[in-house]
């Protein structure tokens, strides 16, 4: 579990750098320029965290599914070559997938406005930009982002399924209560995640409003993360425990 949060947690930083300090740096001063190349940079750095990081939360419904209903085979499924191989697996679908989708957009002709209607470089507002026809980009894209966005999550529906038929078997409420603290966590952050970002991308119609949502799964939810599984994690608690018990034993010499 731990190993899985912190390759969550590294995705998730990629992903920040490679949107907030242009996003910073044009809140703070007036300048909301950006080239050409910095811009299909940011799409696809943004866009390759963004897509592994979809994976990467499939691959730990995973893993919790089978701590949950396979507790005694835990141990020898996941052993660290197959935890390095899942973490890594993300990552090479995502780069296969916005590579292709970063080649169709670059080929575009772009002769009308360089204005982007969004707060960083996003697929839907670049194609806007563009004067030829996108509509075959737009019909591979849209598959791009099914697959991306679908195939894990229903990946994680029949995980979640099987985990929650098997905590509502459990007779006692203790069993129970620890059951669900395993893998509430990552449902909420799941949920934050996939509901935010299938609004934007199943459907990427332009709507300009698209882009307060957005917010959410580029600034909102990997700021919130490490909060949600760090105050449900009970070995933080206690070692917050321990430093407040600690605390209170020190005295002054």
């Amino acid at each position: 579990m731990y190993f899985f949060i912190s390759v969550l947690a590294a995705t998730e930083v990629i992903y920040m750098s490679a949107i907030h300090p242009r996003f910073l740096a044009s809140i703070v001063s007036a300048d909301k320029r950006i080239s050409s190349m910095g811009c299909f940079v940011q799409m696809f750095v943004a866009g390759t965290s963004g897509t592994a990081e979809s994976f990467l939360l499939a691959f730990m419904a995973i893993d919790r599914d089978l701590a949950i209903n396979h507790p005694l085979r835990y141990s020898a499924i996941m052993t660290m070559t197959f935890c390095i191989g899942l973490a890594a697996l993300p990552w090479i679908i995502a780069i296969f997938m916005i590579l292709i989708e970063s080649i169709l957009i670059a080929n575009l002709d772009f002769c009308g406005p360089n204005e982007i209607d969004n707060f960083y470089c996003d697929p839907p507002p670049l194609q806007a930009l563009a004067c030829s026809d996108t509509n075959i980009i737009n019909v591979v894209i849209g598959l791009l982002n099914i697959i991306g966005c679908g195939v894990p999550f229903c990946i994680i529906i029949p995980a979640y399924v099987r985990i929650i038929m098997t905590i509502t078997r459990i007779k006692s409420s203790v069993g129970k209560q620890k059951a669900f603290s395993t893998c509430s966590s990552h449902l909420i952050v799941a949920s934050l995640f996939y509901i935010t970002i299938g609004a934007v991308y199943v459907k990427p119609n332009g709507n300009p409003s698209k882009k307060y949502i957005a917010l959410m799964f580029t600034i909102i939810s990997p700021t919130l993360n490490p909060f949600i599984y760090t105050l449900k994690n009970k070995d933080v608690k206690e070692a917050l425990r321990a430093s407040k018990l600690l605390k209170k034993n020190l005295t002054f010499c």
